[in-house]
């Protein structure tokens, strides 16, 4: 069943504002329903999580709903949720905590497709214990990244391989489950940026095969944090740095400090809004199969048909494909990036230009450090947004 578009906008009080908004790759804009369980949770009596206050037992109900419904998004299980203050502080923990078993001479891998979120932890990380880094690069004029451009550099003292599930650019989606088989069969741990993923397509990180997969509930409709997930065997394997008093349990053991229980029930809230954006019954997991999968279609409708209106008129960079999240990058002969953005938002259109912290995608693709104008389709674009930017465009190239 497809998605009502409409039904969809209702919920999102920041489109009263007329703007049509593509910058959803940077952060979506939040439902009502969210804003309430944010505010519900700080109205409500809530104390540190325990066992004997009602308050406590609150504060507790609302971490493990949050666990088993990230878990539900992911196909993982609850007790290998970890939550943070965002993808990138969990990511700077986790490197740093892994490279603990790391020795001169090993290796890990990243690409020029990623967010420099999971390229600079592992980057710093070896270098502070004298490991090498090797570089896969993807195809410039596809915007693919192959699999073995990876795998052709997996070695025996391949201990972590760092991938996105799509990148924030451009939208290309690399074939993960090809990948990991490989890693592990060189004795390599596989880390997913699924930043970019998570809120355009149905996730499974078991059959991904993805030792860590990070994620972050504000660019799926939720509020600003972040989260991985792992196998809790693999995360009891690992010693974080730690607080003497604080809890050696697995997941909270990699949790610092207080957890923001406000935002946890938001980010509740946001899968649940994902589940039911189409009519359905049964298991949240089930319901978000059948949501997320309208999702894609609604969602790959609309970026053909930004992407049919901007041929032409614009320059687009990578390629159509299947596998591709909704994510338009391009640029304009003859106007600065920048220069669009500022025309863009003059007539209520928000499509930001930039690198978008992928320098290095960026770099690769001959586009510097200024970057491109990236168009993002979320749940709430509908055509007549669509058709604003093309317009808009249109009006700004040179004749």
């Amino acid at each position: 069943m497809p998605i009502d578009v409409a039904a969809v906008r209702a919920h999102f009080p920041a489109l009263r504002e007329g703007v049509a908004y593509f910058d959803g790759p940077g952060g979506s804009q939040v439902p009502d329903v969210v804003a309430d369980a944010v505010a519900a949770t700080m109205r409500s009596g809530i104390s540190n999580r325990g066992s004997i206050t009602a308050s406590e037992l609150r504060a507790e109900y609302v971490v493990k709903s949050a666990r088993q419904a990230a878990a539900d998004l992911l196909g993982a299980q609850p007790s290998g949720v970890v939550f943070g203050r965002s993808m990138t502080q969990l990511t700077y923990d986790l490197s740093r905590t892994l490279a603990k078993k790391w020795k001169p001479g090993d290796e890990v891998i990243v690409t020029k497709l990623d967010h420099d979120a999971n390229i600079r932890p592992w980057v710093q990380a070896a270098e502070a214990n004298d490991v090498r880094v090797r570089w896969a690069e993807f195809d410039r004029s596809t915007g693919e990244l192959p699999v073995s451009a990876i795998t052709g550099l997996l070695t025996e003292r391949t201990r972590v391989v760092a991938v996105t599930a799509a990148s924030n650019l451009l939208g290309t989606r690399p074939s993960i489950a090809r990948i990991t088989p490989q890693a592990h069969e060189a004795g390599a741990l596989v880390y997913v940026d699924g930043v970019h993923l998570t809120p355009h397509a149905w996730v499974d990180v078991e059959s991904m095969g993805a030792d860590f997969y990070a994620c972050s509930p504000y660019k799926f409709l939720g509020p600003h944090m972040g989260m991985v997930a792992a196998r809790p065997a693999l995360l009891e394997s690992l010693r974080p740095d730690k607080l003497l008093p604080a809890t050696n349990v697995v997941p909270e053991r990699f949790e610092y400090g207080t957890l923001p229980y406000e935002l946890l029930a938001g980010t509740t809230a946001a899968i649940d809004f994902l589940a039911d954006l189409t009519p359905g019954s049964g298991p949240r997991r089930t319901r978000l199969a059948q949501s997320m999968q309208a999702l894609e279609q609604h969602e790959s409708a609309m970026r053909k048909r930004l992407e049919a209106g901007l041929t032409g008129v614009a320059r687009l960079h990578g390629s159509p494909h299947r596998d591709r999240t909704p994510t338009t990058l391009f640029t304009v002969d003859g106007v600065a990036p920048v220069g669009v953005y500022r025309e863009l938002a003059a007539r209520g259109v928000n499509a930001p230009a930039g690198t978008f912290y992928a320098l290095e995608c960026a770099r690769w693709l001959g586009l510097g450090d200024s970057g491109a104008v990236r168009a993002g389709i979320a749940p709430y674009t509908n055509e007549s947004d669509v058709d604003r930017l093309l317009e808009a465009v249109s009006d700004i190239a040179p004749r």
